[in-house]
């Protein structure tokens, strides 16, 4: 039985792995539950990653803002 890493894992989920190993890996999660259950896990925390909203926190806007000589205009959520 081959033995895949979290990072194989993470290439499959991205389609960069060869036909080879997606044959393999496919295979392998059919056959091993344990397998299944770490994949499922990697599937959704990659999946939560798309949902991340990053944006700088107000203050940080304002003191650039204040640094170019521009007035607040930011307020604080």
């Amino acid at each position: 039985m081959d033995i895949f890493t979290p990072e194989d894992m993470i290439r499959y989920l991205y389609n960069e792995t060869s036909a080879e190993e997606t044959a393999a890996i496919r295979l392998a999660l059919e056959s091993d539950w344990s397998l299944r259950e770490k994949f499922e896990l990697l599937r959704r925390s990659v999946e939560s990653l798309d949902h991340i909203v990053r944006s700088p926190r107000a203050k940080v806007i304002n003191s650039i803002l204040a640094y170019a000589g521009i007035t607040k205009v930011v307020e604080q959520a």
